[in-house]
């Protein structure tokens, strides 16, 4: 009876492949064919540059906000202490990014209110909508971008002295305010480790008076640099003059 069973599990498997196939499967064809109309090449080259903007779209959202400040800042905060990889870069990317959703609310809100809701609603058209869009993240960038870096990158293009801000390309916008936001950044930075540096030296002054000149002083001064920063609210310090720094 066993050998039974074994032969009709066998003839029904191999009978199963037969009873699948038998059914028609759909196919589907893929393929490049001549356009009939220029509406229809219009339509390709949209749906090819929507495409290649959407893959670059979190770099470009990334780089004209306020996370570039945010993030570097807070990673000088956890090299200052010394404490290698804590927080994880997981949650250093995550708060700046929600740092980022807070301070960039109000542009975001002015884009949707004047851009995408009009659009949505047939109220202005596709190239109206994007202009309407872009003008309040211009208007951010330009409230934190440099005088300096704008007439460095205006001096590369070599194009003339603009009369006022609507004269500068968003081209020449964006990597201005970038390196502004670098700059910002490493002040920051440098003002955050000078009371680590001071007990960094204090710690190693201590030990070289002592004789323990083997004993490594990142050991010794790391639990004080946690002590201090938590007696003074660092975490509340820091994130409190990052957000104020773009007011």
């Amino acid at each position: 009876m066993k050998k039974w069973g074994f032969f009709i599990l066998l003839l029904l498997l191999l009978c199963l492949p037969v009873a699948v196939w038998a059914e028609p499967f759909p196919t589907l064809t893929l393929g490049f064919g001549g356009a009939q109309e220029g509406g229809q090449a219009s339509t390709v080259v949209q749906i090819l540059i929507m495409l290649t903007v959407l893959s670059v779209a979190p770099a470009i959202l990334l780089m004209t906000t306020a996370f570039i400040r945010i993030v570097i800042v807070l990673s000088f905060v956890r090299h200052a202490m010394g404490t290698q990889q804590m927080p994880p870069n997981q949650v250093i990317i995550g708060l700046a990014l929600f740092l980022t959703f807070f301070i960039m609310a109000p542009v975001w809100t002015q884009v949707n209110d004047k851009a995408i809701q009009p659009f949505i609603n047939d109220k202005i058209s596709q190239g109206e909508a994007l202009k309407s869009a872009v003008a309040p993240v211009r208007e951010f960038m330009f409230s934190q971008t440099r005088e300096e870096d704008l007439a460095l990158f205006m001096e590369i293009t070599g194009k003339p002295e603009p009369e006022k801000p609507e004269d500068i390309s968003t081209m020449t916008l964006i990597p201005s305010f970038m390196i502004s936001e670098l700059t910002r950044a490493f002040q920051i930075g440098f003002m955050i480790f000078i009371p680590f540096l001071v007990i960094d030296m204090v710690v190693a002054s201590v030990l070289m008076s002592m004789g323990m000149m083997m004993l490594p002083p990142v050991i010794i001064s790391l639990p004080f640099k946690l002590l201090l920063f938590v007696l003074v609210d660092g975490w509340t310090l820091v994130v409190g003059s990052l957000v104020r720094s773009f007011i």
